[in-house]
């Protein structure tokens, strides 16, 4: 029986970015051929783009970052010399996720709609964003 592994919640850090750790985490699955099947559309892109365009850095890049380190440590160390950016640039990034799906944004809240329609989450009315939702279809709250 296979387990699914999740990657780490979005709201957690590593050198100052909310998020890293979990893009780092579907990294670390995807290389060792055990990202869901399910991430695998979004790899890259959708929160991990948006981590990748607000840091400067390409999902190549990244790849080969994780792939040459065998700790959290390394990864973090390498940002932290390679990534420039100011606290304030960190926190608007975290605060642009938190804000997902966009008021403004019918597709974005129809895809919200449905996901968590999909898993079956509907009852639960404290879910307002896409990180509350991966939070709890993952069983983290």
């Amino acid at each position: 029986m296979s387990q699914i592994i999740y990657p780490r919640s979005a709201r957690e850090t590593m050198d100052g970015w909310n998020y890293l750790p979990r893009y780092v985490d579907k990294v670390r699955l995807h290389l060792a051929g055990k990202l869901p099947a399910d991430y695998m559309d979004n790899f890259g892109k959708g929160f991990d783009g948006m981590w990748l365009k607000a840091a400067g850095v390409t999902h190549a890049q990244m790849i080969e970052v994780v792939k040459n380190s065998i700790t959290d440590g390394e990864v973090c160390d390498w940002v932290h010399t390679h990534v420039k950016k100011t606290a304030q640039e960190k926190a608007a990034h975290w605060s642009d996720i938190l804000g997902r799906p966009l008021a403004n944004d019918g597709a974005a809240q129809g895809r919200f709609q449905v996901r968590m329609e999909q898993s079956q989450l509907t009852h639960r009315t404290e879910i307002k964003s896409f990180v509350d939702y991966i939070d709890a279809d993952e069983k983290r709250i």
